[in-house]
């Protein structure tokens, strides 16, 4: 049964054709070393961190069992999550501030699924060829040249995605120990899911799929719009000079001919790695990783035209021949003082807030079991646990005691010296006098506990927790 017309019937069979595969081409130029930088930056950071060693122990370390976090000097606990707040704000204005100014930075040099897929498509270079070669070798009939040059480049991609699966973890688990279970192949089920999914999640996503997470699955390419106003810097083509494009010769004159210095190469489109024409104008598709540029300078060169037919500029730039000084003097405009400032009251919060960062922290939870009972001599006694937990590296000697209550006394019964980065639990009993009980009468009381903590060279801090001390009827 047929619905609907021919040109109908075809319309929607349109809608479901198959994904076109682009085959960016190689590009080498002045972006393009800055954006192999930016790899190379990122991915010695992401890979050699783990790796490397403070104090004995792993340099950055998110231990969950433990509930610590190691940052070089820093041991941080989940009481410290204001500080993953402020750094979560940080990012994002870092990210509207740069965006305000110069467009998708951060897609074109250092997001993970553009220097993941920059590395992923190298690999591909080397083994299948550029881009002709590689069009070349996917119509071609399977052969053994085919065969290992296809498997070599998968096996490649899967090598690399669970090694960065593995790096992964290593942030989680000890990447020393993560590493000798692999090797005994006594890795954890959790352990071993994460590899695999992240392991997975970078061949997928680097390898397969590309510019269609740039192009429907990742949200900042839909949301970047509220963030660009005509003074922002975006990759861009002239057409007052580049139109009317068309064919020629090196020794022809473009101005005689009628033509503007697009020479219809379509080389921009080649390069581009998500198959856009940046010729069309500013779209949503580009991730403003500047292989456009590099290649239509290179074409400019030959040519013996000025560079620059593609580059960084603004709408307004465009629109009224702006000089560069008189661009860059648009940057201070308010939306960019506005970013600029929350961004330097956050981060110097988080400054402020670590410099000024007590050594321990101190949990106070009541016994549950015994809420208030009356001993031998009348006193009225609370059982109480602390939790002392030392934020730093050396050994912590502490001392607790109590107010808030007339003649309350504490005894504390257990241990309160914390080696570094130690969480101790020290019961704590509460006694208060008969008489001091009556007078202060029934009901719930307020009691403040002072701890004071100082290491072996005496520097230390002293820190205040409020409860309550019940009275029985």
């Amino acid at each position: 049964m047929s619905v609907g017309t021919a040109d109908e019937r075809s319309a929607i069979v349109s809608l479901y054709q198959k994904q076109r595969k682009i085959y960016p081409r190689a590009v080498s130029g002045w972006f393009a070393a800055w954006r192999w930088a930016l790899v190379w930056a990122t991915q010695l950071v992401f890979y050699g961190l783990p790796w490397l060693q403070w104090n004995g122990r792993q340099a950055v370390l998110f231990d969950l069992g433990a509930r610590r976090f190691y940052l070089f000097g820093l041991v941080l606990y989940p009481q410290d999550f204001i500080f993953l707040t402020g750094l979560l704000l940080v990012s994002a204005y870092a990210l509207f501030l740069f965006t305000a100014v110069g467009g998708r930075l951060w897609c074109g040099y250092a997001c993970p699924q553009t220097v993941y897929t920059e590395i992923f498509m190298w690999i591909e270079r080397k083994l299948e060829g550029d881009r002709a070669a590689r069009m070349r070798l996917d119509a071609a009939p399977w052969t053994f040249d085919k065969l290992w040059r296809k498997g070599g480049k998968q096996a490649a991609w899967i090598a690399l995605g669970l090694w960065t699966g593995f790096t992964f973890v290593g942030y989680f688990t000890p990447i020393k120990t993560l590493a000798l279970s692999v090797g005994r192949f006594g890795l954890g089920p959790w352990e071993t899911f994460w590899l695999l999914f992240y392991g997975f999640a970078t061949y997928g996503n680097a390898g397969w799929m590309r510019e269609q997470v740039c192009k429907y699955m990742c949200p900042y390419a839909r949301f970047q719009s509220a963030m660009f106003d005509k003074d922002t810097l975006i990759v861009t083509y002239d057409a007052a000079r580049g139109e009317p494009r068309g064919a020629r010769g090196r020794k022809a004159d473009p101005r005689a001919a009628g033509l503007g210095d697009c020479v219809s190469c379509r080389m921009c489109v080649l390069v581009c790695p998500t198959g856009i024409d940046i010729r069309e104008g500013l779209q949503y598709e580009c991730i403003a990783c500047t292989a456009c540029i590099d290649v239509c300078n290179g074409m400019m060169d030959r040519m013996g035209y000025a560079r620059g037919l593609i580059r960084y500029d603004t709408q307004n730039g465009l629109a009224q021949h702006l000089s560069r000084a008189e661009r860059w003097r648009r940057v201070l405009r308010p939306r960019i003082v506005v970013y600029g400032t929350i961004l330097l009251v956050v981060a110097a919060g988080i400054v402020a807030g670590l410099a000024l960062r007590k050594p321990f922290k101190v949990d106070v939870v009541r016994d549950r079991g015994t809420l208030a009972r009356i001993v031998d001599d009348g006193a009225v006694e609370n059982v109480y646990r602390l939790q002392i937990m030392n934020a730093t590296e050396r050994t912590q000697h502490c001392r607790i005691a109590a107010a808030g209550i007339d003649g309350v006394t504490v005894d504390v019964r257990g241990a309160t010296d914390l080696e570094a980065a130690q969480a101790i639990w020290v019961p704590v009993a509460l006694r208060v006098p008969a008489q001091a009980a009556a007078a202060a009468g029934p009901g719930s009381h307020r009691i403040e506990f002072a701890v004071q903590c100082a290491d072996d060279d005496g520097r230390g801090a002293g820190m205040v927790e409020k409860s309550t001390f019940l009275m029985p009827r």
